[in-house]
């Protein structure tokens, strides 16, 4: 039998349609989760201090080459350091208020001593060890209020790239705050949370990826990303 067009849904049916997420709104975390997994034609929102913040689509020059030159750096990394992991844009549930989905991150295995955990659905809860953004500048809220929920949840490292200005801001945490790390004699940054991981910020803010990933690979070099490999995976005792 034909269904009416004119059908209208019963007061029941409505009071099941979720609403969608929309910028400002102001929601808990599970009811965030749940309006995020009904929208499966969306790729990026987040929950910070409780407010819903959904990204305007992303141009190449200005996002999407960026993004991929730091998955790329990283990426590099990881390939050469069992026990740490790469993400990207990947949801973190990092308390009841804010569920950020950072351009990258890096994780220390929780087998390895890292400070994340996974849950039974495959969620990355807890503080990764270091997180990467691409921001159009310094008016961002990835240098303001998203800065201040990853400082407090303990990420140690927390890495910006600001696009328009041309610059790279690496933070440390120290003593409950982010200092920012400065360059060595060679204009190069290296993590403190990860040995090895050496970055040319010159390079990568011109686009030099082919000097980035050179870099990077002489940090994979250096005896303390060995020795550090070594402490994610100390030797068993014999028998």
């Amino acid at each position: 039998m034909a269904v009416s067009s004119n059908t209208v849904a019963s007061p029941a049916a409505l009071d099941n349609i979720l609403p969608p997420l929309e910028n400002g709104d102001r929601l808990t975390r599970v009811e965030f989760e749940r309006r995020y997994d009904a929208m499966p034609h969306l790729k990026k929102a987040e929950l910070i201090e409780g407010v819903v913040h959904v990204p305007s689509p992303v141009s190449y020059r200005q996002h999407g080459s960026q993004h991929a030159h730091l998955i790329s750096w990283l990426g590099q990394y990881t390939a050469h350091t069992p026990g740490v992991g790469v993400g990207d844009n990947t949801s973190v549930r990092l308390d009841l208020d804010n569920e950020p989905q950072p351009d990258a991150l890096l994780l220390i295995d929780p087998a390895c001593g890292g400070q994340t955990r996974l849950s039974v659905d495959g969620f990355i809860e807890g503080a990764p060890e270091l997180v990467a953004e691409v921001a159009s500048s310094s008016v961002s809220y990835d240098l303001h209020a998203k800065l201040h929920v990853y400082r407090r949840n303990g990420v140690r490292e927390y890495l910006v790239w600001r696009v328009r200005e041309q610059a790279i801001d690496w933070f440390v945490l120290q003593a409950g705050q982010y200092a920012t790390m400065p360059v060595d004699a060679n204009g190069r940054l290296r993590s403190e949370a990860f040995a090895g991981l050496w970055l040319d910020p010159a390079a990568l803010v011109r686009g030099d990826l082919a000097t980035v990933l050179a870099v990077g690979q002489q940090g994979i070099a250096n005896p303390e990303h060995a020795a550090f490999v070594t402490r994610l995976h100390p030797p068993t005792a014999a028998p």
